[in-house]
C-alpha cells in the first residue's frame, strides 16, 4: 500500500544531500561534444562495428595461420585459488575497485564498508559488468573514459551484512541508509584515463568523471513517453525516471554513446496484491515478486517506488507502473556530464543483456540483444533510419524509431526474424495488445505468441568485425528437456554447460530478415575425462570444444583482428565443474574454432566485461564479486570487485 508519509520521508532524506553530490561536477558550462569528437571518436570505434580494418594485423595472421600467438594456461580448480593468471609475456595488475574514487570529492574507501550513502554516489559502484572505452580524437591511444556498469551489490557493501528485520505482516523492513547505500552502489562509472610518461594508464579526475546510479533523473524517449501505463504517483507524466537497475551488458553506437542495459529489475518490486499480479501480463511475465517482499532487497520498505501494489480505484496514484519503467537500454552521453540518460522505449522492454550494434557500409543497422532467462529469446532492433558518419549529431533520435524483431531457429539451419508489428497475426488487442505500446512493454509476451525460439539463458552477442557474422552465449539451462522442449538450437537436456551460436543475415545485411545458423559449439567437458569420483564424465556433460575446456559461455567480444573472446560465469562448486574450476576468459579463433585460455580469475568469482584501447595493447575484465582474498586496486584490502588491467611485458598487441 503507498504511504505517503514513508514516500516524504525517503524524498527528504534525498533532498537534505548536498547539491554538490548529486550534481558533483558542478561545471559551470557544458563542455560540449567540439573538439572532443570531430569525426576521430566514430571513426575509431567502427573499428568494431563495421568490417574492413586493422586489415595489415589481419594479413600478417593470415600469413602465420597463428590469430592465437599466446601460450594457454592451465584450468584452475582449488577451491584456495586466488590470484588472475595470464599467460608467460603479460601482466594483470587491479586497477578500479568498488569504493574507488570517481569525482575528486570523494572519500577514500575504507576497509570496513563504514561510508555512508553520499559517499557511495562519489566512488565506483559494485559488481563491475559490462564496459567501454572511449577514446578522445587527439590522443585516441593515450587519453579516454572508460565506461563501466556496476550490475548489483554484495552483502560486503556494509559493514555486518544488510540489516533487516520481519514485520507482523511478514514484510521485510530495511534501514533507509543501508537502502540508499544500495542504490547509490549501482549504475555506471565514468572515468578519465590518460597514460603517463612511462606508457602506464592512470585514472585521473577531469570534468567528464561522473556518477550515475539508481538515484539519478532519467528521460523516457520512444513510443512510451507520456503513455499513461508509465505514470506514476511520483511521475504523473510518464516522462521521467530515477535512476537505472541491474546494468548488465552494454553496447555503443556509431554516434558516439553508451547503452546500458536493464536485466533482472524484477529482483527489486513487489505487488502484494496476488489477484491483480495474476491479471497483469507486465508483472507476471517480467516475475515481479508476488506476496509480501520484493525477492533480494526489500527496497520497498523504505522507497515506495518499488511497492508495485495497486491501490483500489486510483491506478496512477501508486507505483503499480513503475516495474513497466524499467527493462530497457539506457542511452548516455559519455562526453557531456550534464547530459540526462534517456530510456529507449522503442527498443522494447526485456531483461536485456546487452545492446550490439552491427553497421553496414550505407548506414543501416541492427543491435542484437540477449534476454537472460531461460527459455527466453534472441532479439534485434533495426532503426528506421541510417548513420552518416560525416553528421552523427543527426544520428542521436534514431533508437526512437524501428522495428523489434524476435528470432527463431529452424531445425534446417535457416533462421527468420519475427517483427513485433501491433496489428500482424497474433498481436491484436484480444490477445491483449490493444497498440504498438503494449507489444513493445510487455515484448516477451508477443514473441511467445509469433512463435520465437526459446533459449538456454541467451546472454551476450558479439559481431565478427571481418564478416558481420554474429554470435550469441546461450550460459545454462537445466530445465531443458523438462520445462522446454529440446530443439536444433538448443540440443542438450539437463544443459549445465551451456553453447555459443553464430548466425550469417543474408547478404551480410543487418537489417535482412533470415539468416543461416549453426551451432559454433557446445561447452563443456573433453572426451573421456572423469569426474571426482573417477568415473568417465557424462556423455550430455561433454562438449565439442577445440582447445581448452570451459563452461557456462557468459561474455563475448570480438577485437578488430577478429578473436573472438569468451567469458565465463561457471558455478564452480557444482560437481559438473570438477574439471573446469575458476571462471576464465578464453580466445576462439571463428575458422579453425580452436579455443585457447587466456585468464582464470579467483575462486569464487565471475569474469566479465571486456574492452580494449584502441591499439589493443591494453585489455580491461572484469572480476565481479571474488569470494576470496584476490587484492583490489591498492593492492592489500579485502577483496572486491575490481577492473583488472591487462598489457604485454614488451607493449605488443593483446592476443598476437
Amino acid at each position: 500500500m503507498y504511504d505517503q508519509q514513508q514516500h516524504q520521508d525517503f524524498h527528504a532524506a534525498i533532498e537534505a544531500c548536498d547539491d554538490r553530490i548529486l550534481n558533483p561536477q558542478g561545471l559551470p558550462d557544458n563542455p560540449g561534444r567540439r573538439q572532443i569528437i570531430k569525426g576521430g571518436l566514430t571513426l575509431g570505434m567502427l573499428a568494431l562495428l563495421a568490417p574492413g580494418l586493422s586489415a595489415c594485423q589481419r594479413q600478417a595472421n593470415a600469413k602465420t595461420n597463428k590469430l592465437l600467438g599466446f601460450q594457454s594456461v592451465e584450468a584452475q580448480t582449488s577451491h584456495s585459488f586466488d590470484s588472475v593468471i595470464v599467460p608467460p609475456g603479460y601482466r594483470a595488475e587491479a586497477f578500479f575497485s568498488w569504493g574507488d574514487p570517481v569525482l575528486a570529492q570523494a572519500p577514500q574507501w575504507r576497509a570496513d564498508a563504514s561510508e555512508d550513502w553520499q559517499a557511495q554516489l562519489l566512488q565506483a559502484g559494485d559488481n563491475h559488468d559490462g564496459m567501454h572505452f572511449f577514446p578522445f580524437a587527439d590522443e585516441p591511444d593515450n587519453h579516454g573514459l572508460l565506461v563501466i556498469n556496476h550490475e548489483y551489490i554484495n552483502p560486503t557493501l556494509h559493514p555486518n551484512g544488510p540489516s533487516e528485520y520481519l514485520r507482523d505482516d511478514g514484510s521485510r523492513q530495511r534501514p533507509l541508509q543501508e537502502v540508499l547505500k544500495e542504490q547509490a552502489a549501482h549504475g555506471i562509472s565514468i572515468i578519465e584515463l590518460r597514460r603517463d610518461a612511462d606508457g602506464r594508464w592512470q585514472r585521473v579526475f577531469g570534468d567528464f568523471n561522473r556518477r550515475i546510479s539508481s538515484l539519478t533523473p532519467m528521460r523516457i524517449s520512444g513510443p512510451l513517453a507520456g503513455d499513461l501505463r508509465l505514470c506514476t504517483a511520483s511521475d504523473p507524466t510518464g516522462l521521467e525516471v530515477i535512476g537505472t537497475l541491474n546494468n548488465c551488458a552494454m553496447g555503443i553506437t556509431p554516434w558516439g554513446t553508451y547503452l546500458a542495459c536493464e536485466e533482472n529489475f524484477h529482483n527489486y518490486f513487489v505487488n502484494r496484491n496476488r489477484t491483480d499480479h495474476a491479471q497483469r501480463a507486465e508483472h507476471q511475465r517480467y516475475g515481479i515478486a508476488a506476496g509480501s517482499s520484493s525477492r533480494y532487497y526489500a527496497w520497498e520498505s523504505v522507497d515506495p517506488r518499488f511497492d508495485a501494489t495497486p491501490i483500489p480505484q486510483q491506478p496512477h496514484q501508486g507505483h503499480v507502473n513503475e516495474p513497466n519503467r524499467f527493462g530497457w537500454v539506457v542511452e548516455i552521453d559519455p562526453f557531456d556530464p550534464h547530459s540526462t540518460p534517456r530510456k529507449l522505449t522503442a527498443m522494447g522492454r526485456l531483461g536485456r543483456e546487452c545492446a550490439v550494434c552491427s553497421l553496414s557500409e550505407d548506414g543501416r543497422m541492427a543491435f542484437y540483444s540477449g534476454d537472460d532467462a531461460r527459455g527466453e529469446y534472441v532479439w534485434k532492433f533495426v532503426p528506421d533510419g541510417r548513420h552518416d558518419p560525416h553528421n552523427p549529431a543527426a544520428s542521436r533520435d534514431l533508437l526512437d524509431s524501428g522495428t523489434l524483431y524476435a528470432a527463431r531457429f529452424d531445425a534446417n539451419g535457416r533462421g527468420q526474424w519475427l517483427a513485433l508489428h501491433h496489428g500482424d497475426g497474433p498481436l491484436i488487442a484480444a490477445n491483449g495488445f490493444p497498440d504498438q505500446q503494449a507489444v513493445l512493454l510487455n515484448a516477451r509476451g508477443a514473441a511467445d505468441l509469433l512463435g520465437a525460439t526459446p533459449m538456454d539463458r541467451p546472454e551476450w552477442v558479439a559481431v565478427n568485425p571481418l564478416n558481420r557474422d554474429v554470435y550469441v552465449s546461450l550460459t545454462n539451462n537445466h530445465l531443458r528437456g523438462s520445462e522446454f522442449a529440446l530443439d536444433a538450437a538448443n540440443p542438450r537436456p539437463n544443459n549445465l554447460h551451456g553453447q555459443i551460436l553464430r548466425w550469417s543475415e543474408d547478404g551480410a545485411d543487418p537489417t535482412a530478415l533470415n539468416f543461416d545458423w549453426e551451432l559454433f559449439l557446445l561447452a563443456g567437458d573433453a572426451p573421456g575425462a572423469v569426474d571426482a569420483g573417477g568415473q568417465p564424465v557424462a556423455e550430455e556433460l561433454v562438449g565439442t570444444i577445440e582447445g581448452d575446456c570451459f563452461s557456462s559461455p557468459d561474455g563475448l567480444a570480438f577485437d578488430a583482428d577478429g578473436r573472438l573472446w569468451i567469458q565465463t560465469d561457471a558455478d564452480d562448486e557444482a560437481p559438473h565443474t570438477y574439471n573446469i574450476g575458476c571462471n576464465q576468459l578464453l580466445c576462439a579463433d571463428p575458422v579453425s574454432r580452436e579455443v585457447k585460455r587466456f585468464l582464470v580469475g579467483p575462486w569464487g568469482a565471475e569474469i566479465t566485461g571486456i574492452t580494449w584501447s584502441p591499439d589493443y595493447r591494453t585489455l580491461w575484465v572484469n572480476v565481479q564479486h571474488p569470494g576470496i582474498s584476490y587484492p583490489a586496486s591498492d593492492g592489500q584490502s579485502r577483496p572486491r570487485s575490481t577492473t583488472v588491467m591487462i598489457t604485454r611485458e614488451d607493449g605488443g598487441v593483446i592476443g598476437t
